[in-house]
């Protein structure tokens, strides 16, 4: 009895080696399981991560004077709380705007590690990207000038980004988005998928484990790869097309491809999709088995990769609401009647 529990486990060992060997041939990569090697993999050599930029640029993703109106900040729709996301099939910005092209937002826990930002990948780091929905017209709403009047009239906020850069730092729009996405390179959520694919075999359960081989037998690493399982620019609708693909105007880039969501936390991040128009989780999976790789998957298959998504589930930072600068009367005033 002792030999054969023990031929079970050996068996059950070496099962999980060749797993592991499977996922790193396809294209997958774990977060690594120490904080040094996270840092070094998040930072960007011309934005250096510190810690007083990382509490700076927290303070500034939970501004909401940022915003034209002083109601939104980049949390409303990226809420840190819910999955980095908003839950709506349609981002709601500046007087109560739905995305001009019925585009969601999705989620900002772990974008560090994609290629490219944006649905239709037109920014390529972090930084570029932050400047983006503070100026757009359906989101934030505010010009550059008017988000460094913001930021330039607390004289707290002008101490703290000089105990950042230097006590002669010019505070520009464009430092304030840097700072910003300093703060975001720490949103990485390390899952027991990482733990499993550094070396703890037990990390996932069997049925885990059967889940994964499904989502790499099945070629679903085709495009949800890498670190991020996701985060590059592919073909969208392979085979056949996406059955909502008429919600919203969003055809892709200049070359039709779309930036692929990132699937970790992905149990969070519902309703699916660009344009957020599919609420659950296995009618996801059917549908990009259906458009990407042109298969019909059985419930049992479905419900295999499910169980291996689900695993994807991260461990969060711990964010602590920051408390904001007092305004004063030099700062740049919000137009009650037509904000």
């Amino acid at each position: 009895m002792k030999l054969l529990i023990l031929s079970v486990v050996a068996t059950t060992t070496m099962m999980a080696t060749t797993l592991i060997d499977d996922a790193k041939t396809a294209g997958l990569k774990a977060i690594p399981g120490n904080t040094k090697a996270i840092e070094k993999l998040t930072s960007n050599p011309n934005n250096p991560t510190t810690a007083t930029k990382v509490e700076l640029g927290k303070m500034l993703y939970f501004e909401p004077r940022l915003s034209k109106s002083g109601l939104i900040s980049c949390n409303t729709c990226h809420n840190l709380a819910i999955g980095g996301t908003d839950g709506m099939s349609a981002a709601i910005g500046h007087k109560w705007t739905s995305n001009p092209h019925g585009l969601s937002s999705p989620t900002v826990y772990n974008a560090v590690f994609y290629n490219q930002q944006f649905w239709d990948g037109r920014s390529p780091h972090l930084e570029e990207q932050a400047q983006g929905p503070i100026q757009a017209g359906p989101e934030m709403a505010a010009p550059k000038d008017f988000v460094t009047g913001v930021v330039n009239s607390m004289p707290e906020y002008v101490k703290m980004f000089q105990k950042a850069y230097g006590k002669n730092v010019q505070i520009t729009f464009e430092k304030v988005a840097d700072t910003i996405a300093v703060f975001e390179r720490t949103l990485v959520t390390p899952s027991r998928y990482d733990n499993f694919l550094n070396g703890n075999k037990k990390a996932l359960s069997a049925t885990e484990q059967k889940g994964l081989k499904t989502f790499i037998d099945k070629g679903c690493t085709t495009c949800h790869n890498d670190i991020a399982l996701g985060g590059t620019m592919q073909p969208f609708g392979v085979v056949a097309p996406y059955k909502h693909m008429n919600v919203g105007d969003f055809k892709g880039d200049a070359n039709g491809l779309v930036r692929v969501p990132t699937l970790r936390n992905i149990t969070e991040t519902a309703p699916y999709f660009h344009n957020g128009q599919i609420a659950t989780l296995p009618e996801a999976i059917k549908e990009m088995g259906r458009i990407q790789l042109g298969i019909t998957l059985t419930d049992e298959e479905t419900a295999s990769i499910e169980s291996f998504l689900k695993a994807l589930d991260g461990k969060k930072p711990v964010i602590v609401y920051p408390m904001l600068p007092t305004s004063n009367p030099s700062t740049p005033k919000v137009d009650v009647v037509n904000p």
